[in-house]
């Protein structure tokens, strides 16, 4: 199921960045490398926190 999701997620993905080339709109993505990396980045942090199962719940700690 996860391999099925990843490569749905990745054509939806591909359409989506094709349509929005072909109708010449700016993609809601940064274009250049470094920014791609940054995106890559917040995932694989996010993933080490999730592994080591560590956070704080904010919306707890405001109380609400």
């Amino acid at each position: 199921m996860s391999t099925q999701l990843t490569m749905l997620a990745l054509l939806t993905g591909l359409l989506t960045g094709g349509l929005f080339r072909f109708l010449n709109i700016p993609i809601p993505a940064p274009p250049e490398l470094p920014g791609l990396m940054g995106i890559v980045g917040i995932y694989v942090g996010y993933r080490i926190i999730d592994h080591f199962d560590v956070g704080v719940d904010v919306l707890e700690a405001l109380g609400m």
